[in-house]
């Protein structure tokens, strides 16, 4: 497997010592007989997997590698490529980049015991991609930046109450924007962005042990919460056994291609569309036969530009199997293509998808 921006760091280093030629030469231009602009416009249409063999060429395209105006530039032209990361291990995570089909390992997190055995969430965000967690007397962020390949660490509110409020990431400069708070607290949600509103799905509220079966819905102009009633009906059991508690199962498993919004039942082994004018949700087909889950754990359910994709196994004493599964929504029922697959000692902890 090769490291994600592998080169990038060691041999742009080595690079800087071999080639101090190719410093000394205009570092505006890049390449310096087509000019800057030409340069970047060039740049801006390889495919990002290229950038961490780029960055290794000399000092000047290491600098703008890592100074991320290439992915900005990218985002105003439209130019996007998703790639997936999850974890199969505690303090480790891969990429896996679904055009050329090829695993990436991330570097290993550095973080206490108590952040190592916490129950984490993850999201990718711009560049960054931020793993939540709790060490002793608080609460915790890791945040991996692809610009340098690298972790950092930041605190959040160290309570852990049940809280109705909501705030606002921007990944660019880095800081949290408050929001309103919303109707109800709740915990062990989900949220996806759909027809340009923030929708927070199911949860567990205060002083019940029941799941939340309402959502809410921010609107980003206007900047209030409506409640959306009924919105998440509670998944069955599965197999007919007795119903796990609220707290022992996954946040719901949904997605959004398209302005449409998707959910994995889990227990039924479906995947349901959600109807926006009847608030209900239809059964559009089955979920890959491989995509096996403990209350609905171990089993990640994501958008991938205009695909969903399903990562899961089954396990089995000394090992298991990991598949990535994709499907792009039509008007037919899910026909899943095997992206790939490997062995794998546990099953997926967390997963996000980075577009960018």
């Amino acid at each position: 497997m090769q490291g994600l921006h592998d080169l990038s760091v060691s041999q742009a280093d080595q690079s800087n010592n071999q080639h101090n030629n190719g410093d000394q030469s205009d570092s505006s231009s890049l390449i310096h007989q087509i000019g800057r602009d030409i340069s970047i416009n060039c740049l801006l249409r390889c495919s990002r997997s290229d950038y961490g063999s780029i960055a290794s060429l000399n000092r000047s395209f290491r600098s703008l590698i890592r100074s991320g105006e290439l992915y900005r530039l990218r985002r105003q032209m439209g130019i996007i490529e998703h790639w997936v990361y999850f974890s199969c291990n505690l303090l480790e995570w891969e990429a896996f980049d679904p055009i050329r089909r090829r695993w990436m390992h991330l570097p290993r997190m550095t973080s206490n015991e108590c952040f190592m055995c916490s129950d984490k969430e993850s999201l990718a965000v711009g560049t960054e991609l931020l793993v939540f967690g709790k060490e002793i007397m608080s609460h915790v962020i890791y945040r991996y930046s692809i610009l340098t390949n690298s972790w950092s660490s930041g605190g959040c509110d160290p309570q852990g109450n049940i809280l109705s409020s909501a705030e606002l990431y921007n990944s660019e400069t880095g800081t949290w924007i408050p929001l309103p708070s919303m109707n109800k607290p709740r915990k062990m949600c989900s949220g996806v962005f759909m027809d340009g509103k923030f929708y927070v799905i199911g949860g567990i509220g205060v002083g019940n042990s029941n799941l939340l079966t309402c959502g809410e819905v921010y609107d980003l102009e206007r900047k209030t919460w409506r409640e959306v009633p009924n919105m998440f009906p509670p998944l069955n059991s599965e197999g007919g056994v007795t119903e796990a508690p609220a707290t022992a199962k996954a946040p719901p498993l949904v997605a959004v291609v398209k302005d449409e919004l998707y959910a994995a039942y889990y227990a039924e082994k479906e995947v349901r569309k959600y109807d926006k004018q009847r608030n209900l949700w239809v059964t559009v087909g089955r979920l890959p036969e491989q995509a096996v889950s403990m209350n609905g754990w171990g089993l990640a359910f994501r958008a991938c530009g205009d695909r969903l994709i399903v990562i899961g196994g089954p396990r089995a004493l000394g090992g298991g199997i990991i598949e990535l599964n994709c499907w792009v929504p039509d008007e037919g029922p899910p026909q899943w293509n095997l992206l790939a697959k490997k062995r794998s000692g546990s099953f997926v902890y967390n997963c996000a998808v980075m577009g960018c």
